[in-house]
């Protein structure tokens, strides 16, 4: 039941503008950062670079990130929003912070510190899983 509940998070209401979930993770951490490698970007999303690779030319392709030669060293590039990109990232921002506003205020203020404890309990313990173990 909790696989399918995190499941319709992640596919329903949390698709993210048209692009997929882990294209909105990356132009997030992209907008927050301002400017990131793809190997910190990577790290940063627990993503090998392949997969981080394959996301972020989908959103070049989109026209929502562009890659910058560092003009000191041309072997480092670097990934930042483009204008298309930033207001994404400003409405992903803001809608995603109505959203889980609108969570917290349906849960009733006798329970929200039980559910509070209850959400780091279940984020330690994913944290610590393997999932391919």
């Amino acid at each position: 039941m909790l696989e399918r509940k995190l499941g319709v998070l992640e596919d329903g209401e949390m698709a993210c503008c048209g692009i997929s979930m882990a294209q909105c993770h990356a132009l997030v951490e992209i907008g927050r950062a301002g400017s990131i490698s793809l190997v910190d970007l990577a790290t940063l999303l627990n993503l090998d670079n392949s997969t981080m690779s394959r996301t972020v030319n989908n959103l070049v392709n989109n026209s929502m990130v562009e890659r910058q030669l560092d003009p000191n060293d041309r072997r480092y590039i670097t990934i930042r929003l483009t204008q298309q990109g930033l207001e994404q990232f400003h409405g992903i921002e803001s809608g995603m912070g109505e959203y889980f506003m609108k969570i917290y205020d349906a849960i009733p203020k006798e329970s929200r510190s039980k559910v509070l404890e209850s959400l780091q309990i279940l984020l330690k313990a994913v944290a610590d899983s393997d999932c391919c173990s």
